[in-house]
Protein backbone atom coordinates (compact mmCIF):
# COMPACT_ATOMS: atom_id res chain seq x y z
CA UNK A 1 0.00 0.00 0.00
CA UNK A 2 1.40 3.38 -0.98
CA UNK A 3 1.80 6.15 1.59
CA UNK A 4 -0.24 9.27 0.88
CA UNK A 5 -0.06 12.81 2.20
CA UNK A 6 -1.85 13.57 5.46
CA UNK A 7 -5.42 14.81 5.27
CA UNK A 8 -5.41 18.56 4.79
CA UNK A 9 -1.77 18.63 3.61
CA UNK A 10 -1.27 19.14 -0.13
CA UNK A 11 1.66 18.74 -2.49
CA UNK A 12 2.24 21.71 -4.77
CA UNK A 13 3.15 20.01 -8.03
CA UNK A 14 5.56 21.29 -10.71
CA UNK A 15 2.78 22.46 -13.03
CA UNK A 16 1.26 24.51 -10.16
CA UNK A 17 4.44 26.09 -8.84
CA UNK A 18 4.61 28.70 -11.60
CA UNK A 19 1.36 30.29 -10.36
CA UNK A 20 2.74 30.42 -6.81
CA UNK A 21 5.99 31.96 -7.98
CA UNK A 22 4.04 34.56 -9.96
CA UNK A 23 1.99 35.50 -6.88
CA UNK A 24 5.08 35.73 -4.69
CA UNK A 25 7.06 37.76 -7.23
CA UNK A 26 4.17 40.20 -7.68
CA UNK A 27 3.76 40.63 -3.93
CA UNK A 28 7.49 40.95 -3.24
CA UNK A 29 7.79 43.67 -5.87
CA UNK A 30 4.93 45.62 -4.30
CA UNK A 31 6.27 45.13 -0.77
CA UNK A 32 9.56 46.61 -1.91
CA UNK A 33 7.81 49.63 -3.46
CA UNK A 34 6.14 50.30 -0.10
CA UNK A 35 9.40 50.03 1.85
CA UNK A 36 8.95 46.56 3.40
CA UNK A 37 11.81 44.18 4.18
CA UNK A 38 11.55 40.43 4.65
CA UNK A 39 11.85 38.58 7.97
CA UNK A 40 11.88 34.78 8.26
CA UNK A 41 10.63 33.29 11.52
CA UNK A 42 10.52 29.69 12.84
CA UNK A 43 7.61 27.33 12.29
CA UNK A 44 7.74 26.15 15.93
CA UNK A 45 7.11 28.53 18.83
CA UNK A 46 6.21 28.23 22.50
CA UNK A 47 2.48 27.62 22.87
CA UNK A 48 2.27 30.51 25.32
CA UNK A 49 3.07 32.97 22.52
CA UNK A 50 -0.16 32.19 20.68
CA UNK A 51 -2.31 31.80 23.79
CA UNK A 52 -1.25 35.29 24.94
CA UNK A 53 -1.55 36.97 21.55
CA UNK A 54 -4.41 35.28 19.68
CA UNK A 55 -6.55 34.75 22.80
CA UNK A 56 -7.35 31.63 24.80
CA UNK A 57 -11.07 31.88 23.98
CA UNK A 58 -10.58 31.88 20.19
CA UNK A 59 -11.33 28.88 17.98
CA UNK A 60 -7.70 28.83 16.89
CA UNK A 61 -6.29 28.34 20.40
CA UNK A 62 -9.14 26.20 21.74
CA UNK A 63 -9.58 23.82 18.82
CA UNK A 64 -7.19 24.26 15.91
CA UNK A 65 -3.55 24.52 17.00
CA UNK A 66 -1.04 21.72 16.43
CA UNK A 67 0.55 21.64 19.88
CA UNK A 68 2.67 19.00 21.58
CA UNK A 69 5.04 18.54 24.48
CA UNK A 70 8.68 18.20 23.43
CA UNK A 71 11.38 16.08 25.13
CA UNK A 72 12.15 18.88 27.58
CA UNK A 73 8.54 19.00 28.72
CA UNK A 74 7.83 22.33 27.00
CA UNK A 75 4.55 22.95 25.18
CA UNK A 76 5.36 23.70 21.52
CA UNK A 77 3.03 24.83 18.74
CA UNK A 78 3.31 24.89 14.95
CA UNK A 79 2.49 28.49 14.11
CA UNK A 80 -1.19 29.02 13.18
CA UNK A 81 -0.56 32.60 11.98
CA UNK A 82 2.38 34.91 11.37
CA UNK A 83 1.90 38.09 13.41
CA UNK A 84 2.74 36.66 16.85
CA UNK A 85 6.04 35.18 15.61
CA UNK A 86 7.08 38.40 13.86
CA UNK A 87 6.32 40.43 16.96
CA UNK A 88 8.21 37.97 19.15
CA UNK A 89 11.25 38.42 16.89
CA UNK A 90 10.72 42.21 16.83
CA UNK A 91 10.86 42.29 20.64
CA UNK A 92 13.58 39.66 21.14
CA UNK A 93 16.04 41.29 18.75
CA UNK A 94 15.35 44.90 19.70
CA UNK A 95 14.20 45.93 16.24
CA UNK A 96 12.22 48.84 17.68
CA UNK A 97 15.53 50.56 18.49
CA UNK A 98 16.79 50.39 14.88
CA UNK A 99 14.07 52.39 13.12
CA UNK A 100 11.17 54.49 14.41
CA UNK A 101 8.85 52.56 12.05
CA UNK A 102 9.44 48.94 11.02
CA UNK A 103 7.82 47.55 7.86
CA UNK A 104 8.21 43.76 7.73
CA UNK A 105 6.80 40.91 5.66
CA UNK A 106 7.06 37.14 5.79
CA UNK A 107 5.92 34.34 3.50
CA UNK A 108 5.54 30.74 4.61
CA UNK A 109 3.39 27.84 5.86
CA UNK A 110 0.93 28.00 8.76
CA UNK A 111 -0.89 25.11 10.48
CA UNK A 112 -4.42 24.72 11.82
CA UNK A 113 -6.32 21.50 12.53
CA UNK A 114 -9.49 22.42 10.64
CA UNK A 115 -11.93 20.53 8.44
CA UNK A 116 -10.28 20.58 5.00
CA UNK A 117 -12.36 22.10 2.21
CA UNK A 118 -11.91 24.20 -0.90
CA UNK A 119 -9.45 26.96 -0.09
CA UNK A 120 -8.86 25.73 3.47
CA UNK A 121 -6.13 23.23 4.35
CA UNK A 122 -4.41 22.16 7.55
CA UNK A 123 -1.08 23.31 6.17
CA UNK A 124 -1.66 26.56 4.31
CA UNK A 125 0.59 29.38 3.16
CA UNK A 126 0.34 33.07 3.89
CA UNK A 127 2.00 36.30 2.90
CA UNK A 128 1.77 38.56 5.93
CA UNK A 129 2.91 42.13 6.53
CA UNK A 130 3.36 44.11 9.74
CA UNK A 131 4.01 47.81 10.36
CA UNK A 132 5.15 48.74 13.86
CA UNK A 133 5.61 52.19 15.35
CA UNK A 134 2.93 54.32 13.69
CA UNK A 135 -0.79 54.73 14.47
CA UNK A 136 -1.83 57.35 11.89
CA UNK A 137 -5.06 56.46 10.03
CA UNK A 138 -3.35 57.18 6.71
CA UNK A 139 -1.12 54.18 7.42
CA UNK A 140 -4.24 52.01 7.81
CA UNK A 141 -5.46 53.22 4.41
CA UNK A 142 -2.01 52.80 2.83
CA UNK A 143 -1.73 49.21 4.04
CA UNK A 144 -5.22 48.33 2.83
CA UNK A 145 -4.44 49.98 -0.51
CA UNK A 146 -1.29 47.89 -0.78
CA UNK A 147 -3.33 44.70 -0.37
CA UNK A 148 -5.78 46.00 -2.97
CA UNK A 149 -2.88 46.73 -5.35
CA UNK A 150 -1.50 43.19 -5.04
CA UNK A 151 -4.86 41.78 -6.11
CA UNK A 152 -5.19 44.40 -8.84
CA UNK A 153 -1.78 43.57 -10.34
CA UNK A 154 -2.63 39.86 -10.19
CA UNK A 155 -5.78 40.66 -12.17
CA UNK A 156 -8.12 39.47 -9.40
CA UNK A 157 -11.50 40.96 -8.57
CA UNK A 158 -12.48 41.25 -4.91
CA UNK A 159 -14.39 43.59 -2.61
CA UNK A 160 -13.25 45.29 0.58
CA UNK A 161 -15.05 45.35 3.93
CA UNK A 162 -13.84 47.44 6.87
CA UNK A 163 -14.82 47.98 10.50
CA UNK A 164 -13.44 49.44 13.72
CA UNK A 165 -13.22 47.39 16.92
CA UNK A 166 -12.48 50.39 19.11
CA UNK A 167 -9.97 50.38 21.97
CA UNK A 168 -9.86 49.46 25.68
CA UNK A 169 -11.57 52.76 26.48
CA UNK A 170 -14.70 52.13 24.41
CA UNK A 171 -14.92 48.33 24.56
CA UNK A 172 -16.50 48.03 28.07
CA UNK A 173 -19.69 49.92 27.17
CA UNK A 174 -20.06 47.90 23.99
CA UNK A 175 -19.44 44.59 25.77
CA UNK A 176 -22.12 45.44 28.31
CA UNK A 177 -24.64 46.10 25.55
CA UNK A 178 -23.62 42.91 23.74
CA UNK A 179 -23.82 40.74 26.87
CA UNK A 180 -27.35 42.04 27.54
CA UNK A 181 -28.32 41.26 23.94
CA UNK A 182 -26.86 37.73 24.14
CA UNK A 183 -28.50 36.96 27.49
CA UNK A 184 -31.90 37.43 25.86
CA UNK A 185 -31.00 34.83 23.22
CA UNK A 186 -28.99 32.41 25.31
CA UNK A 187 -31.37 29.51 24.73
CA UNK A 188 -31.09 29.90 20.94
CA UNK A 189 -27.32 29.93 20.49
CA UNK A 190 -24.73 27.13 20.52
CA UNK A 191 -22.85 25.98 23.62
CA UNK A 192 -19.64 27.68 22.52
CA UNK A 193 -21.44 31.00 22.13
CA UNK A 194 -23.16 30.56 25.49
CA UNK A 195 -19.79 30.08 27.15
CA UNK A 196 -18.09 32.90 25.24
CA UNK A 197 -20.92 35.30 25.99
CA UNK A 198 -19.54 35.23 29.54
CA UNK A 199 -15.79 34.95 28.89
CA UNK A 200 -15.21 36.85 25.62
CA UNK A 201 -18.47 38.26 24.16
CA UNK A 202 -16.96 39.62 20.92
CA UNK A 203 -15.99 36.10 19.89
CA UNK A 204 -19.62 35.06 19.51
CA UNK A 205 -19.91 37.30 16.44
CA UNK A 206 -17.21 35.18 14.79
CA UNK A 207 -19.21 31.95 15.24
CA UNK A 208 -19.35 29.82 12.08
CA UNK A 209 -22.87 28.49 12.82
CA UNK A 210 -25.43 29.93 10.39
CA UNK A 211 -28.10 29.48 13.07
CA UNK A 212 -26.13 31.61 15.52
CA UNK A 213 -25.45 34.22 12.86
CA UNK A 214 -29.19 34.55 12.31
CA UNK A 215 -29.55 35.38 16.00
CA UNK A 216 -26.93 38.15 15.74
CA UNK A 217 -28.47 40.08 12.83
CA UNK A 218 -29.77 42.77 15.18
CA UNK A 219 -26.85 42.70 17.62
CA UNK A 220 -25.45 46.05 18.74
CA UNK A 221 -22.64 47.29 16.49
CA UNK A 222 -19.35 48.38 18.00
CA UNK A 223 -19.03 51.35 15.64
CA UNK A 224 -22.05 52.82 17.47
CA UNK A 225 -20.08 52.68 20.73
CA UNK A 226 -16.70 54.11 19.66
CA UNK A 227 -15.03 56.67 21.88
CA UNK A 228 -14.27 60.06 20.26
CA UNK A 229 -10.66 59.10 19.51
CA UNK A 230 -11.58 55.80 17.82
CA UNK A 231 -14.47 57.42 15.99
CA UNK A 232 -12.19 60.11 14.55
CA UNK A 233 -9.55 57.49 13.63
CA UNK A 234 -12.14 55.47 11.71
CA UNK A 235 -13.48 58.57 9.97
CA UNK A 236 -9.98 59.56 8.85
CA UNK A 237 -9.21 56.02 7.70
CA UNK A 238 -12.29 56.03 5.47
CA UNK A 239 -11.44 59.50 4.16
CA UNK A 240 -7.90 58.32 3.36
CA UNK A 241 -9.24 55.30 1.45
CA UNK A 242 -11.43 57.70 -0.50
CA UNK A 243 -8.33 59.77 -1.38
CA UNK A 244 -6.68 56.61 -2.73
CA UNK A 245 -9.84 55.65 -4.68
CA UNK A 246 -10.07 52.28 -2.92
CA UNK A 247 -13.76 51.23 -2.77
CA UNK A 248 -15.04 49.73 0.49
CA UNK A 249 -18.14 48.83 2.47
CA UNK A 250 -18.46 49.09 6.25
CA UNK A 251 -19.34 45.76 7.90
CA UNK A 252 -20.22 46.64 11.53
CA UNK A 253 -20.18 42.99 12.64
CA UNK A 254 -16.72 42.04 11.38
CA UNK A 255 -14.60 41.11 14.42
CA UNK A 256 -12.05 38.72 12.89
CA UNK A 257 -10.99 35.54 14.70
CA UNK A 258 -8.18 36.97 16.81
CA UNK A 259 -8.37 38.80 20.13
CA UNK A 260 -5.51 41.21 19.50
CA UNK A 261 -7.28 43.48 17.00
CA UNK A 262 -8.10 47.10 17.88
CA UNK A 263 -9.59 49.88 15.81
CA UNK A 264 -9.34 49.21 12.04
CA UNK A 265 -10.09 45.70 10.79
CA UNK A 266 -10.65 44.68 7.16
CA UNK A 267 -11.23 41.78 4.81
CA UNK A 268 -10.72 41.38 1.06
CA UNK A 269 -13.66 39.26 -0.06
CA UNK A 270 -14.46 37.06 -3.05
CA UNK A 271 -17.65 35.15 -3.89
CA UNK A 272 -15.81 32.63 -6.07
CA UNK A 273 -14.57 30.24 -3.36
CA UNK A 274 -17.74 29.27 -1.54
CA UNK A 275 -17.58 29.56 2.24
CA UNK A 276 -13.92 30.60 2.16
CA UNK A 277 -14.66 34.16 1.08
CA UNK A 278 -11.70 36.06 2.56
CA UNK A 279 -8.51 36.04 0.48
CA UNK A 280 -6.83 38.65 2.68
CA UNK A 281 -7.59 40.12 6.09
CA UNK A 282 -6.01 42.07 8.89
CA UNK A 283 -6.20 45.05 11.14
CA UNK A 284 -4.63 47.18 13.82
CA UNK A 285 -3.26 45.60 17.00
CA UNK A 286 -2.11 48.50 19.17
CA UNK A 287 -1.06 47.12 22.54
CA UNK A 288 -0.02 43.64 21.39
CA UNK A 289 3.71 44.40 21.53
CA UNK A 290 3.36 45.51 25.14
CA UNK A 291 1.19 42.47 25.88
CA UNK A 292 4.03 40.22 24.66
CA UNK A 293 6.61 41.98 26.84
CA UNK A 294 7.80 44.69 24.45
CA UNK A 295 7.70 48.47 24.49
CA UNK A 296 4.66 50.25 25.90
CA UNK A 297 2.35 52.17 23.60
CA UNK A 298 3.85 50.53 20.51
CA UNK A 299 1.20 50.64 17.74
CA UNK A 300 0.99 48.00 15.05
CA UNK A 301 -1.07 46.97 12.04
CA UNK A 302 -0.84 44.14 9.53
CA UNK A 303 -2.63 41.75 7.21
CA UNK A 304 -2.23 38.31 5.68
CA UNK A 305 -3.19 36.83 2.32
CA UNK A 306 -3.81 33.13 1.71
CA UNK A 307 -1.65 31.76 -1.08
CA UNK A 308 -3.87 28.75 -1.78
CA UNK A 309 -6.90 30.97 -2.21
CA UNK A 310 -5.06 33.39 -4.48
CA UNK A 311 -3.88 30.47 -6.63
CA UNK A 312 -7.44 29.12 -6.83
CA UNK A 313 -8.76 32.52 -7.84
CA UNK A 314 -6.10 32.90 -10.52
CA UNK A 315 -7.21 29.60 -12.03
CA UNK A 316 -10.92 30.55 -11.88
CA UNK A 317 -11.09 34.23 -12.72
CA UNK A 318 -10.19 35.93 -15.97
CA UNK A 319 -6.95 37.05 -14.35
CA UNK A 320 -3.81 38.26 -16.04
CA UNK A 321 -1.90 35.29 -17.39
CA UNK A 322 1.03 34.16 -15.35
CA UNK A 323 4.34 34.38 -17.16
CA UNK A 324 4.65 31.08 -18.97
CA UNK A 325 7.59 29.05 -17.80
CA UNK A 326 9.70 27.87 -20.67
CA UNK A 327 13.16 27.20 -21.98
CA UNK A 328 15.15 29.71 -23.99
CA UNK A 329 17.10 27.10 -25.92
CA UNK A 330 17.08 23.33 -26.36
CA UNK A 331 20.36 21.89 -27.62
CA UNK A 332 19.88 18.71 -29.65
CA UNK A 333 23.25 16.97 -29.92
CA UNK A 334 23.34 13.89 -32.18
CA UNK A 335 26.32 11.65 -31.55
CA UNK A 336 29.20 11.68 -29.10
CA UNK A 337 31.30 14.27 -30.93
CA UNK A 338 28.36 16.70 -30.96
CA UNK A 339 27.63 16.02 -27.30
CA UNK A 340 31.22 16.78 -26.29
CA UNK A 341 30.96 20.11 -28.11
CA UNK A 342 27.46 20.94 -26.82
CA UNK A 343 27.87 19.97 -23.15
CA UNK A 344 30.28 22.81 -22.14
CA UNK A 345 28.41 25.24 -24.42
CA UNK A 346 25.17 24.58 -22.51
CA UNK A 347 26.91 25.18 -19.18
CA UNK A 348 28.41 28.46 -20.43
CA UNK A 349 25.01 29.67 -21.64
CA UNK A 350 23.47 28.85 -18.26
CA UNK A 351 26.24 30.79 -16.52
CA UNK A 352 25.29 33.77 -18.68
CA UNK A 353 21.67 33.60 -17.55
CA UNK A 354 19.93 31.59 -20.25
CA UNK A 355 17.50 28.75 -19.52
CA UNK A 356 18.91 25.87 -21.55
CA UNK A 357 17.96 22.19 -21.80
CA UNK A 358 19.89 19.33 -23.37
CA UNK A 359 19.23 15.65 -23.88
CA UNK A 360 22.14 13.82 -22.24
CA UNK A 361 21.35 10.38 -23.70
CA UNK A 362 21.86 11.11 -27.40
CA UNK A 363 18.36 10.12 -28.52
CA UNK A 364 17.08 10.54 -32.09
CA UNK A 365 16.39 13.99 -33.51
CA UNK A 366 12.64 13.28 -33.54
CA UNK A 367 12.72 12.34 -29.86
CA UNK A 368 14.77 15.38 -28.95
CA UNK A 369 12.42 17.73 -30.83
CA UNK A 370 9.53 16.29 -28.82
CA UNK A 371 11.52 17.07 -25.67
CA UNK A 372 12.04 20.61 -26.91
CA UNK A 373 8.27 21.01 -27.40
CA UNK A 374 7.53 19.67 -23.92
CA UNK A 375 10.09 22.09 -22.49
CA UNK A 376 8.33 24.97 -24.33
CA UNK A 377 11.67 25.87 -25.91
CA UNK A 378 11.77 29.08 -27.92
CA UNK A 379 14.71 27.86 -30.01
CA UNK A 380 16.45 24.59 -30.74
CA UNK A 381 20.12 24.33 -31.69
CA UNK A 382 20.66 21.17 -33.75
CA UNK A 383 24.14 19.63 -33.83
CA UNK A 384 24.63 16.47 -35.88
CA UNK A 385 27.34 14.85 -38.00
CA UNK A 386 26.37 16.85 -41.07
CA UNK A 387 26.41 20.14 -39.12
CA UNK A 388 29.80 19.37 -37.58
CA UNK A 389 31.26 18.54 -40.98
CA UNK A 390 30.17 21.98 -42.24
CA UNK A 391 31.33 23.75 -39.08
CA UNK A 392 27.86 25.13 -38.40
CA UNK A 393 24.66 24.31 -36.50
CA UNK A 394 20.98 24.77 -37.31
CA UNK A 395 19.13 27.28 -35.08
CA UNK A 396 15.40 26.61 -35.34
CA UNK A 397 12.66 28.96 -34.13
CA UNK A 398 10.27 26.51 -32.48
CA UNK A 399 7.23 28.71 -33.12
CA UNK A 400 7.69 29.81 -36.73
CA UNK A 401 9.83 26.75 -37.63
CA UNK A 402 12.17 29.08 -39.50
CA UNK A 403 15.74 27.84 -39.46
CA UNK A 404 19.12 29.41 -40.09
CA UNK A 405 22.72 28.27 -39.90
CA UNK A 406 25.14 29.59 -37.29
CA UNK A 407 28.92 29.17 -37.38
CA UNK A 408 30.54 26.90 -34.83
CA UNK A 409 34.08 28.05 -35.49
CA UNK A 410 35.71 30.67 -33.32
CA UNK A 411 35.49 31.25 -29.56
CA UNK A 412 32.48 29.86 -27.68
CA UNK A 413 31.90 33.32 -26.19
CA UNK A 414 30.99 34.64 -29.64
CA UNK A 415 28.56 31.76 -30.26
CA UNK A 416 26.99 32.36 -26.84
CA UNK A 417 26.56 36.07 -27.56
CA UNK A 418 24.86 35.30 -30.88
CA UNK A 419 22.45 32.78 -29.29
CA UNK A 420 21.59 35.17 -26.45
CA UNK A 421 20.95 37.95 -28.98
CA UNK A 422 18.69 35.69 -31.04
CA UNK A 423 16.51 34.87 -28.00
CA UNK A 424 16.43 38.52 -26.96
CA UNK A 425 15.35 39.60 -30.44
CA UNK A 426 12.54 37.04 -30.41
CA UNK A 427 11.24 38.44 -27.10
CA UNK A 428 10.81 41.97 -28.52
Amino acid sequence: MTIQALKGFKDILPDEVGVWQHIEATARGIFQRFGFTEIRVPILEKTELFARSIGEATDIVEKEMYSFTDRNGDSITMRPEGTASVLRAFIEHGLQAKLPVQRLYTIGPMFRHERPQKGRLRQFHQMSVEVLGLDHPRLDAELIAMGWLILEELGLTTSLQINSLGCPACRPAYKEALVTFLAERRAHICEDCQRRSQTNPLRVLDCKSSHCQEQYVNAPAIIDHLCPGCGEHFTQTKASLDLLAVPYAVNPFMVRGLDYYTRTTFELITDALGAQSAVGAGGRYDGLVEQLGGAKNMPGIGFAMGMERLALLLSQQNAKACPEAGTDLFVAALGEEAAVLAFPLVHLLRRKGMTVAMDLEGKSLKSQMKQADRAKARFALILGEEELAKGEAALRDMTSKEQRQVALEGPKEALCAMLIAAVAQREK
